[in-house]
């Protein structure tokens, strides 16, 4: 199996710790490209050892950081808490029992008055990410890839819809994953491609007969 320098010497960071601080700044970031939307207040409920080891790693400013748009190389994550609430964004953070997941996993929910969305993500190592959940739907990816995501009725034809323009625009699939709570209900498709993905395309999903939502999640850079 191949090694990487990047996978020998870990990420480009702030604070100690590649998982409590390089991977929760990698989800508070992703946290808020998924929800792309203004807001107004975050909560953080910390699961596992992100709740009983995380404070003194800098978890929370990196997660704080994070969703302020702040990489894990940015040296603005040591005052994110100052700088937050110069913005006048609120933010708390609280324990929670994820159940199941990975020890350094949080649910992290924005609100602008109303809850915009939440997500469950989790860091596993070496600054890399899988987020497991957005908005109540269970699904699963890294963000290594440029990455598409449906929310869509469970029927015959929606993958295929949405492969075909895929291909049209001569976008190749890395991974493709489809995601269900019961048949015929309320699905999710993940879609990693090894293009970049422009407007046009997505809006030309949002327009398959089936979907009600489609989001796209670039790399970071």
């Amino acid at each position: 199996m191949a090694v990487s320098l990047f996978d020998v010497i870990g990420p480009v960071m702030i604070g100690p710790s590649s998982s409590h601080t390089a991977g929760a700044a990698r989800l508070g970031n992703m946290a808020r490209r998924i929800c792309g939307h203004e807001f107004q207040k975050v909560e953080f409920l910390l699961h596992g050892s992100f709740a009983r080891t995380g404070k003194g790693h800098g978890t929370e400013k990196a997660l704080l950081g994070g969703v302020l748009g702040f990489k894990a190389s940015d040296e603005r994550i040591r005052d994110s808490f100052a700088l937050a609430e110069q913005q006048g964004l609120m933010f708390s953070f609280a324990e929670i029992d994820l159940g199941e997941q990975h020890p350094n996993s949080v649910k992290i929910i924005l609100h602008d008055g109303e809850t915009i969305c939440s997500i469950i993500g989790s860091s596993i190592g070496g600054g890399k990410i899988l987020i497991s959940e957005i908005d109540g739907m269970m699904l699963e990816f890294s963000g290594e890839y440029p990455t598409i995501i449906t929310r869509h009725h469970d029927e015959p034809g929606v993958v295929a819809r949405v492969s075909a323009i895929l291909s049209l625009y001569g976008i190749n699939i890395a991974f493709l994953k489809v995601f269900r709570q019961y048949r015929a209900g309320e699905a999710s498709m993940v879609i990693e491609t090894d293009q970049q993905v422009d407007q046009e395309v997505l809006i030309q999903l949002e327009a398959i007969n089936g979907i009600d939502r489609v989001i796209f999640i670039d790399v970071e850079v």
